[in-house]
């Protein structure tokens, strides 16, 4: 028979039950009585071992004492639980103390190099924790610290490196190149950062041509939407538009140019767009076309909720507007004119319109109004006359009182094909349809001199631009002359002086032209210099995308725009910014489309 096993039975008299003191996490005796099979064993301690088990492991005594105990006395001067004793000196400071847990670690976050030749530059990210609460994104992919994009195998990508030997970046530093390419498409105009953090102020609408006082077969309309701002209020609020930036001089580069697609204007005429104008003052487009409408949109791409909004818009009822054109120098009226007797002027401060139908002496080689171009002062005001009897005539009135004070004739076969202002408004630049150009003076009422444009076997255009040209013929330095074959020839106007000891003005008959634009072959029709003298546009309507840039003074084409993916249409007119760093191209369709010019 096997031997038994004595079993140890425990009472309540038991020592080890009955002891008074308790295990902590253990309930008292009388709530639990907790049933051990086993004796405990007494094992002898020394005091070394016993100080040493209640400083780790602690005891029953100490941890009831210390467990509701105020932790504000444990609190140590580096911000650790500890019990500080009077006579104890807390740990030196390290200087650390004030720092987050965050800014003592940092990560790698660049990728690998592939492999070759090529190196992955340093990609310059920017901490969450310092960024704006606003600017902090909703989400981030970790992902994009593990990828790599070459920029050079992309053509639509070459336009974000930093120089032409960077090929492949991260994730994180395209997506940090792509918002500044956004950005720089779409910049935040000076109006929105001025706002910015203030609560949006709901527009109200307005009519500004309430007022209007016209004739009875004409009539305005302000059609302008809701969200656009109303005329009134963009006057008075005008000069917070205005840059107050001093401009400084950009040289553009020949034979390539930065030019990138702006956002559209929205407002589609809806027939052919007949002229284009920029404000001299503010970021204003004027637009007009012959279905009777005219609009004023104010420039603005990164506008919300619509790009580039809408003003005003005036409508005039059955005059099918061909030009219309800012009051030079302040801008603050515009004349337009269709194929009628009469001319309109728009008070845009007041939102009234004048009618002037009367020429006097001159009704019967006035029958239409709408060939004109007001003088740079904003004092005269010059018309072709449809006559053309003993050539062609200009009749010259004032722009105050709209009386005739002066009339160019000029003996050219054909009549007056187009004329142009001088810069400093002394005198007009005639060109007649056989080729002959006349420079005609305010001062002395005669022309300076005639001379002919090369080649020419019909002229079509006429453009003045650049600077720094003879002061007796304006100070323009360039003249455009384009032709029905679409040649245009490009004069530089300091040769066409002859070098003469009399006080008298001799210019050249038959001066040879500087360049020949031989680009389009159809009939010129726009041609256009931007302010300060570096660009010349030349194109035709009578063939689709039939427009060039030319760089002077270098008087080169450039060969990289337009492509053949650009969207022009048949272009009926061109309009360069104040600045020269737009260009505002209007089609036969009714469509204008904006372009920002860089460099």
């Amino acid at each position: 028979m096997p031997p038994s096993h004595p079993i140890d039975t425990m009472d309540n008299d038991d020592p080890v039950s009955s002891s008074s003191e308790e295990e902590p996490g253990f309930a008292s005796d009388e709530e639990e009585t907790v049933p051990r099979n086993r004796k405990a064993q007494t094992i002898d301690k020394d005091s070394d071992e016993e100080e040493l088990e209640r400083f780790v492991l602690g005891d029953t005594a100490n941890f009831r004492e210390n467990l509701f105990r105020d932790e504000s006395r444990f609190a140590g001067a580096d911000g650790r639980l500890g019990r500080l004793d009077d006579g104890e000196e807390s740990e030196p400071e390290s200087g650390l103390e004030e720092i987050d847990d965050a800014d003592l670690f940092t990560f790698d976050t660049g990728s690998a190099v592939p492999s070759g030749d090529k190196k992955l530059p340093a990609a310059t990210v920017t901490r969450i924790e310092d960024a704006p609460e606003k600017d902090i994104p909703a989400w981030e992919d970790s992902d994009d610290e593990r990828l790599t994009i070459s920029l050079a195998n992309t053509s639509q990508l070459r336009k974000l490196r930093i120089s032409e030997a960077e090929d492949v970046i991260s994730g994180t530093e395209y997506t940090r190149r792509l918002r500044q390419q956004y950005l720089r498409l779409n910049p935040i105009p000076d109006w929105a950062r001025e706002a910015e953090g203030r609560p949006a102020k709901r527009r109200r609408r307005s009519s500004a041509a309430s007022d209007s006082d016209i004739s009875d077969d004409a009539a305005v309309n302000d059609d302008a939407e809701a969200s656009a701002l109303p005329l009134d209020a963009f006057l008075r609020d005008a000069s917070a538009l205005k840059d107050h930036a001093t401009p400084g001089v950009r040289k553009l580069r020949p034979e390539v140019i930065d030019i990138q697609r702006s956002r559209d204007i929205p407002d589609t005429h809806k027939e052919e767009v007949t002229s284009l104008a920029f404000h001299p003052e503010y970021p204003v487009l004027l637009s007009s076309s012959t279905s009777s409408v005219m609009h004023l949109h104010h420039i603005a791409p990164t506008a919300h909720p619509t790009p580039n909004p809408l003003l005003t818009s005036a409508q005039v009822k059955h005059v099918p507007v061909r030009r219309a054109q800012f009051l030079y120098p302040n801008g603050d009226k515009i004349f337009f004119a269709g194929r009628r007797r009469y001319i309109h002027s728009w008070d845009l401060a007041t939102g009234t319109i004048q009618k002037t139908s009367q020429m006097q002496g001159h009704q019967l080689e006035q029958r239409t109004w709408e060939r004109f171009r007001i003088s740079p002062c904003g004092q005269y005001i010059g018309f072709i006359a449809s006559t053309r009897k003993g050539g062609g005539i200009i009749n010259i009135l004032n722009v105050n009182t709209m009386q005739w004070i002066a009339a160019a004739r000029l003996d050219s076969r054909g009549g007056i094909i187009d004329f142009t202002w001088w810069s400093n408004s002394n005198g007009l630049t005639i060109l007649g349809k056989g080729g002959q150009v006349g420079e005609w003076s305010m001062a002395s009422r005669r022309f300076l001199g005639i001379w002919n444009d090369e080649g020419s076997n019909g002229a079509t255009a006429l453009a003045l631009g650049g600077r720094n040209g003879p002061v007796l013929l304006g100070g323009d330095r360039w003249i455009a002359i384009g032709s029905n074959s679409g040649v245009t020839n490009i004069y530089d106007r300091q040769t066409l002086i002859l070098p003469s000891s009399d006080e008298e003005l001799d210019i050249k008959e038959r001066p040879e032209p500087t360049r020949t634009f031989m680009q389009l072959t159809t009939p010129v029709t726009v041609l256009t210099f931007s302010p300060d003298g570096q660009l010349l546009a030349f194109g035709s309507k009578h063939k689709k995308d039939a427009l060039r840039l030319a760089h002077l003074p270098s008087c080169t084409v450039y060969r990289n725009w337009p492509t053949d993916q650009t969207p022009l249409g048949r272009i009926s007119d061109v309009a360069f910014g104040k600045k020269s760093d737009l260009l505002a191209v209007g089609n036969d369709m009714g469509k204008i489309r904006l372009w920002e010019i860089r460099s």
